[in-house]
């Protein structure tokens, strides 16, 4: 059965597209909507996930996506990579929470590496704000590490050169 969002968004969706194209740029699928994430984050198929609540927060948000796409530059990378977007992808963010982040605080950014349905890593806001987009990277290059994973990187070295990271003060973002 098809979900449909109950839930209008927060954030206009033209001012936090570039925060998604920057995740899609490096390999992320989003998942929009429950049934995303019941179709392709609930299959105990083995495969390592890497799932990023992205954020406006520029604070934290704004070195957590320069970070990850710098640790998915790694030469092993979790199997799949998934997104969704705090405050307006709320629906399928609210489904994460509830079955996969239960253990920890709600928190926008946050990122977690889920296999077999169980979350063997989390990172929340109070373990990323005031990091470097490379100190995240290390950490996260070390968890993928320790899993299975696929050949990185997510994309070439020339197209990571490429990168142009949107890094914003969420609150100067309107509200939808």
């Amino acid at each position: 059965m098809e979900h449909i969002n109950s839930k209008p968004p927060i954030y206009d969706p033209i001012a936090i597209q570039p925060m998604r194209d920057e995740l899609i740029y490096v390999g992320f699928e989003e998942l929009l909507t429950p049934n995303d994430v019941e179709s392709k984050v609930s299959v105990n198929d083995g495969e390592s996930k890497l799932i990023f609540l992205n954020s406006v927060c520029g604070c934290s948000a704004g070195s957590a996506r320069p970070g990850i796409a710098l640790a998915l530059q790694n030469s092993k990378i979790p199997n799949k990579l998934y997104t969704s977007f705090a405050g307006n992808d709320r629906d399928s963010v609210d489904t994460i929470r509830e079955n996969y982040f239960t253990q920890y605080a709600p928190s926008s950014p946050a990122i977690a590496i889920i296999k077999n349905g169980e979350t063997v890593y989390f990172m929340g806001r109070p373990q990323i704000i005031d990091k470097l987009p490379e100190v995240i990277a290390n950490e996260l290059i070390s968890e993928f590490e320790k899993i299975d994973g696929k050949a990185g990187p997510s994309i070439t070295e020339e197209k990571y050169g490429e990168l142009v990271h949107a890094i914003s003060c969420g609150s100067k973002i309107p509200l939808n």
